[in-house]
């Protein structure tokens, strides 16, 4: 039964706990961990913009509550959550909040986002706020509209590009004001992990994505693609460092995290090789986004202090 409190449409209506539970607080070091990768490699290189890293870290942040909060909104409209869903249950989905105050709350959160990046364009110049309104814009079509990036099969790859070599590139730049090739390179640790997140969730939810027509690279393929996908993805955020560190020939610390990266996510691919159960694939999402938090603070400080 809908929250009669919820129903009257505005965002600050609802509980607090169920604006924060729609915000996916687990999902958010997903935002978080490039920038911090962005930070790490700045401060290798001596360019550390204490302002700049902390703007560029809110407005990471504060798209991620965007994008969650529209894909609450959106799932629930387009039937890919419902009263079956594995996961947890999603606030509009359950008639707590209504769509239209979802998409209120989503558009706070994107205002929220440009307003920390104010600080970002007026020293960025113009090519920031491109970048700013492509990863908002990005944020609504990921769920929204008639060719959804999540219903499409691209959400994968744009996972991929705007959770790593963007995030990591873009938090770089607004400290540095240059930007080597080498660091969009160096985006694509997190990016995979980022990915896997994705992935991981996708396998779980297979079946009902695939009565909601919600077409997921998983869904697609097939689960056991789903499974390959995310093990490839973990041997991509192996490599990322140890060729990092190849190709510089120093920053040897940042090996440290290829080493977490391959013992703890083999053993994180491998559960979600072998169980189908949810009760055990939900907790495999936070643990992968915990994989990619600390592979990301390893990296960082690796590069940073060697």
């Amino acid at each position: 039964m809908a929250d009669p409190v919820a129903a009257s449409g505005a965002p600050g209506s609802a509980r607090l706990g169920v604006w924060i539970a729609a915000a996916r607080p687990k999902t958010l070091w997903a935002a978080v961990a490039p920038v911090l990768l962005g930070v790490g490699l700045a401060l290798g290189d001596g360019v550390f913009h204490p302002l700049a890293a902390l703007c560029a870290l809110a407005g990471a942040v504060f798209i991620q509550i965007g994008t969650n909060y529209v894909n609450d909104s959106e799932d629930a409209i387009k039937g890919a959550d419902t009263a079956d869903r594995k996961g947890p249950m999603r606030a509009v989905a359950t008639g707590l909040v209504s769509p239209g105050a979802m998409r209120a709350a989503a558009g706070i959160a994107f205002a929220l986002a440009f307003a920390s990046g104010g600080y970002l364009i007026a020293r960025g110049g113009v090519e920031i706020l491109i970048l700013g309104l492509v990863c908002i814009a990005s944020g609504v079509a990921y769920t929204a509209g008639k060719y959804a990036l999540a219903y499409t099969g691209l959400a994968d790859l744009f996972v991929l590009v705007f959770f790593g070599p963007v995030a990591v590139a873009g938090t770089y730049y607004v400290q540095a004001l240059a930007l080597p090739s080498w660091v969009p390179i160096a985006g694509l640790g997190p990016g995979a992990l980022a990915t896997a997140i994705l992935l991981a969730n996708n396998v779980r939810d297979v079946n009902e994505d695939r009565i909601a027509n919600k077409m997921t690279l998983v869904v697609r393929f097939g689960r056991n693609a789903g499974v390959a996908l995310y093990s490839l993805m973990i041997t991509v955020a192996v490599m990322v460092p140890a060729a990092m560190v190849w190709v510089s020939r120093g920053h040897l610390g940042a090996l440290a995290a290829s080493a977490i990266a391959s013992l703890a996510g083999r053993r994180l691919a491998t559960v979600l090789a072998r169980n189908e159960d949810p009760a055990v694939l939900n907790p495999l999402l936070g643990k992968t986004a915990l994989l990619l938090l600390v592979y990301s603070l390893a990296f960082a400080l690796g590069w940073w202090l060697t």
